[in-house]
C-alpha cells in the first residue's frame, strides 16, 4: 500500500512539472502602444507567419472575413473619439476584421464585440462602428509575419497599417489634438473656475499658507457662484476667522447656518453654532 501511495504522488509531481513547461506559440502575441497628439492607441494581437503558404486567396479565401491576425480577436483601444477613414468612433476598445474582397481591395472593420475566438459564428452589421474601404498595395518583397503599425503620425493623426504575405493596407484615422488642445488653452486664458478659486483657498488654509491669498481667492470663487451654499460659506468663515477677520467670519458663519438650517444638514447646522459660540456670536 505505501508503494502505491509513493508512486501516485511521485505521477502527480511528474503532471505537475510537466504542466509548467511552457512552448513557443505558432502566432505569437503582440502589443503595440502608441501615442498620437493626445491619444492614446492600443493594439493587442497574434502574429501568425506565412510559412510557405499563399495567405490571401488561399489560405484565408477572397469573400471571407478575416480576424486580422490569429487566435483571440485582435483589438485597438482609442483613449478619446476618434475618427476612422473619416467615420467617428468613441473612444473605447473594438475587434479588428477585415473582409478580402479581392487581392486589390479590402473592407477594414471596427466591431464592438471583441470577445470572439477567430471571426463570430453569427456576424452582426449592428456591431459594426466604422468600415474603411482600403486599396490595397502590392510591396515588391514577402512580409514573413503579420505585423500591424501605426505610421506616418501627426498632433492629429496618422495611418494604421495592416502588412503581410505581400500585401499592405492603410487605414487613416485622425485624433481630437486641436479640439483638446485649444479648449484647454480657453480655460486658462479666461482664467481659473470658481472651482479653482474655492479649491485653492480651503488648500491655502489647510496648508498653513498665505491667510489674506486664501480670502482673497475665497471672496472671488463665491462672487462667480450665484447662490453660494452652506458649505462654501463654511469655509468663507473659516478662512476669515484665520485672517484675523472675526466680523466677517461671524458674518459668513450666520449665513452658512441658516442655509445648513433649511437643507436639513445638522451636522452643518452644529458646527456653524460651535465657531459662533467660540467667536462670541452666541
Amino acid at each position: 500500500m505505501k508503494k502505491i501511495v509513493l508512486f501516485a504522488f511521485a505521477l502527480a509531481l511528474m503532471f505537475s512539472v510537466n504542466a509548467q513547461i511552457e512552448t513557443p506559440q505558432p502566432s505569437p502575441s503582440a502589443k503595440l502602444e502608441q501615442k498620437v497628439g493626445l491619444t492614446d492607441i492600443t493594439i493587442e494581437y497574434s502574429r501568425p507567419g506565412v510559412k510557405g503558404r499563399t495567405i490571401f486567396g488561399e489560405l484565408e479565401p477572397w469573400g471571407t472575413i478575416w480576424r486580422t491576425g490569429a487566435n483571440k480577436n485582435t483589438t485597438i483601444t482609442f483613449s478619446d473619439d476618434v475618427t476612422f477613414a473619416g467615420q467617428d468612433v468613441k473612444a473605447g476598445t473594438y475587434a479588428i476584421f477585415t473582409k478580402l474582397n479581392s487581392a486589390k481591395q479590402w473592407d477594414v472593420m471596427l466591431y464592438s464585440d471583441t470577445e470572439n475566438w477567430g471571426a463570430p459564428q453569427k456576424w452582426d452589421d449592428s456591431k459594426v462602428v466604422a468600415t474603411a474601404k482600403v486599396d490595397v498595395e502590392e510591396i515588391p518583397f514577402n512580409v514573413e509575419t503579420f505585423a500591424i503599425d501605426i505610421n506616418n503620425i501627426t498632433d492629429n493623426g496618422g495611418t494604421l497599417e495592416l502588412i503581410w504575405e505581400k500585401s499592405y493596407a492603410g487605414i487613416p484615422f485622425t485624433v481630437p489634438t486641436d479640439k483638446t488642445v485649444s479648449a484647454a488653452i480657453d480655460r486658462v486664458m479666461n482664467g481659473p473656475s470658481a472651482n479653482d478659486l474655492y479649491a485653492s483657498a480651503v488648500y491655502y488654509m489647510n496648508a498653513g499658507k498665505d491667510i489674506n491669498k486664501a480670502k482673497e481667492w475665497i471672496d472671488k470663487a463665491l462672487s462667480m457662484i450665484e447662490k453660494p451654499r452652506f458649505w462654501h460659506l463654511r469655509q468663507k468663515s473659516l478662512i476669515y476667522a484665520a485672517a484675523g477677520d472675526k466680523t466677517g467670519a461671524i458674518k459668513a458663519a450666520k449665513a452658512s447656518l441658516a442655509d445648513a438650517e433649511a437643507s436639513g444638514n445638522a451636522g452643518y447646522v452644529k458646527m456653524n453654532k460651535d465657531s459662533l459660540k467660540e467667536w462670541g456670536a452666541m
